[in-house]
């Protein structure tokens, strides 16, 4: 068994390699750039008007909701977003990368910002109804938008697979290491407690997901960004220092632990990717649940998302590590370097806060890692007892994840990420004239100081978006 697994492991770290030193980061960046000047940095021009529409009610028919608010839909994709990246992943990348890889991380953020606006307005565009509102996602718009149905299931397989299975597992083997790590619980225990938990969780629907991701995961995150932005006050003196390491290692100017300038860009863009999302097309399945009365509100609500997850969340790790030097000891990875570099700030109570912390987020992820894989498998096919044995898999992945090998985890993770970012951005190319136009039309509306309301008809020539009511019909 040892022995098969050290093969795949070498053949995905070989395909990892040769996807993400050209052709993922390429595209990411050129894609991302696209997008930014094409919409006029939305991610800047915009930044008010997210917060604005963020309490935004659900849209109402017959006196009840359609669908999910935008807060209920932001934090089903922010549960997934915070997670293992922001505090394991963030770690991993700094001891592999350098302090320099924080830097790549904030930039395919702040790229990323725009292919996350346009992947998400068009799941909106295309969304379909279903029993709890709505559904849709990246498959929904290659098969209405692209009239590609075929490529929306291999898109479909790929992400349920992907989130579903890989990425559970890889939430679940950071919060069984933490936690064994913090009160010395065996591995297998908290396996059978977190799959346990899941179960009861993902057999009960779609709004107990948005139910439980709403109350964790704002919850945890102003908790933990309150702990790390004790530590940056305490370190005050010494953050003009940090930058410029940073910096001066992203650039390959100043060698530090994990090599120059090469492990710091690809380790800075892959780490920054598993945790923000932005492109990859995760995001939009969360974004189509929301009933709004326009696409780009979501398109804003999810750009947002990235901005908290990457630009608060990850930074708040990679500060903590980074102060506390912990990142030089070659000995420490993933979720234990946060938990020391933690130590070293606040004392010993640290680890179990890291654990504790990790639980939630983690689990949170689960939950909304999950929720893809389902509305996956439901725009394949309707099938009751596909979506069963689904569920039993994810439980499943979560209790292998808790005690498997951490580099396997991760490898797979990456791999399934590329390719499922690719078959994403290739749509999201194809398609951003319709997310151009649809933000053209909602700047219209704000200029008329209207809420914007968007119509079948709003962008001529527009097919596939059956959701949306025309304006004859409307009597407008």
């Amino acid at each position: 068994m040892e022995k098969l697994l050290e093969i795949v492991n070498t053949n995905v770290n070989f395909l990892n390699d040769l996807m993400w030193s050209y052709i993922l980061i390429a595209a990411l960046i050129i894609l991302g750039l696209y997008f930014s000047i094409r919409t006029n940095f939305v991610q800047i021009r915009l930044f008010g008007e997210m917060f604005r529409i963020l309490g935004d009610k659900p849209v109402l028919s017959n006196g009840r909701k359609k669908g999910l608010s935008s807060f209920q839909a932001f934090t089903i994709s922010a549960a997934s977003r915070v997670g293992t990246g922001n505090l394991a992943g963030v770690a991993t990348a700094i001891s592999a990368g350098g302090p320099g890889a924080v830097f790549w991380m904030w930039l395919i953020a702040f790229i990323g910002a725009a292919s996350s606006f346009v992947e998400s307005t068009l799941a909106q565009i295309y969304k379909v109804k279903d029993k709890d509102g709505f559904r849709g996602g990246p498959a929904y718009y290659m098969e209405k938008g692209l009239n590609k149905r075929w490529m929306g299931i291999i898109f479909a397989v790929i992400i349920t697979f992907s989130f579903g299975l890989v990425f559970n597992s890889v939430q679940s083997n950071t919060i069984s290491l933490a936690v064994t790590q913090a009160f010395g619980i065996n591995r297998v225990w908290v396996g059978v407690v977190l799959a346990i938990l899941t179960a009861i969780i993902i057999f009960g629907g779609v709004k107990r997901i948005a139910h439980v991701s709403q109350i964790i995961v704002p919850i945890m995150a102003v908790l933990y960004l309150i702990l790390a932005l004790y530590v940056v006050i305490v370190n005050f003196t010494e953050i003009p220092m940090m930058v410029s390491l940073i910096l001066k290692n992203a650039f390959g100017l100043q060698e530090a632990v994990g090599g120059g300038m090469g492990a710091a860009v690809m380790m800075g863009i892959k780490r920054g990717l598993f945790s923000n999302e932005a492109g990859m097309g995760s995001a939009p399945n969360a974004a189509a649940t929301a009933a709004v009365t326009h696409p780009a509100k979501q398109g804003l609500i999810q750009t947002l998302g990235v901005f908290v997850d990457t630009i608060l969340i990850c930074s708040a790790t990679a500060f903590i590590i980074i102060l506390s030097g912990a990142y030089t000891n070659p000995d420490l990875t993933g979720i234990e370097l946060t938990q020391v570099a933690l130590s070293s700030h606040v004392g010993s109570w640290a680890p179990a806060f890291v654990s504790i912390a990790i639980f939630l987020f983690a689990f949170s992820s689960i939950v909304g890692n999950y929720y893809y894989g389902e509305t996956n498998i439901e725009f394949i096919k309707d099938n009751k007892p596909a979506l069963f044995i689904y569920r039993l898999a994810v439980v499943a992945m979560v209790y292998f994840g808790s005690l498997a090998d951490l580099a396997i985890v991760w490898n797979l993770a990456d791999l399934f990420m590329g390719v499922m970012a690719i078959i994403n951005l290739i749509a999201i190319a194809l398609l951003g004239k319709i997310a151009f136009a649809a933000l053209k039309d909602y700047q219209a509306q704000r200029k008329q100081h209207k809420d914007p309301t968007f119509f079948a008809d709003s962008i001529l020539g527009l097919q596939g978006a059956e959701t949306w009511e025309t304006r004859e019909k409307q009597g407008k």
